[in-house]
């Protein structure tokens, strides 16, 4: 079943990941949203990302099915993995900490949504994306496997490219200046240096 000790870092990782996600998702069940922007394209490249990340790494763990698709890595290339992995892991749940009832897997904006520019917010506008890219770039160094290992990039890369600017166009039409000030302030997914 496990071919290296990577992957079962990996699948360590991938319980974590879905142990942090879960925990928030039931807790935005329970608020209403007043300017929800989702769309039939926003839901379709929403669960192909749920494919390459959800699906696609337990069928290449459990079964044989994508056998036909294995590639060697180097141990090293594992090891970053690993890294890579642990630090989606702390920025997926630490962005989570700081959005606290503020987050929603939608483009929308709640009733009592508060502008958060404190913790990692404070450095980047948006780490549960970056979180999610580092997540992709470790499951391909984690699974050697040509169709699992690349899947949550392939998949994640559009519905980030189509989310990111409506979900900033969100923010400005209900925050305003603030938001605007606090894009001045700030990178996407890297921290902005200053000189």
């Amino acid at each position: 079943m496990f071919e290296n000790c990577f992957e079962m870092v990996f699948l360590a990782g991938f319980v974590a990941g879905c142990a942090i996600r879960g925990v928030y998702t039931r807790r935005d069940r329970q608020r209403r949203a007043t300017g929800r922007r989702t769309s039939a394209v926003d839901a379709a490249l929403t669960g192909l990302a749920g494919l390459g990340l959800l699906v696609l790494p337990p069928v290449y763990l459990f079964t044989g099915w994508l056998d036909f698709a294995d590639y060697g890595l180097p141990r090293w290339a594992g090891s970053i993995g690993a890294g890579a992995f642990a630090a989606a892991l702390w920025l997926l749940w630490r962005a989570h900490v700081d959005l606290g009832r503020n987050w929603s897997p939608w483009v929308e904006v709640r009733e009592d949504q508060t502008l958060v520019t404190e913790g990692v917010y404070r450095f980047i506008r948006h780490p549960m994306y970056a979180a999610h890219l580092l997540w992709g770039v470790a499951q391909a160094l984690l699974l050697p496997n040509a169709i699992a290992g690349p899947a949550m990039l392939i998949f994640f890369i559009p519905l980030y490219l189509f989310r990111v600017g409506r979900e900033e166009q969100a923010m400005l039409d209900h925050f305003g200046k603030p938001y605007r000030d606090y894009m001045d302030r700030t990178g996407r997914l890297l921290p902005r240096w200053r000189r």
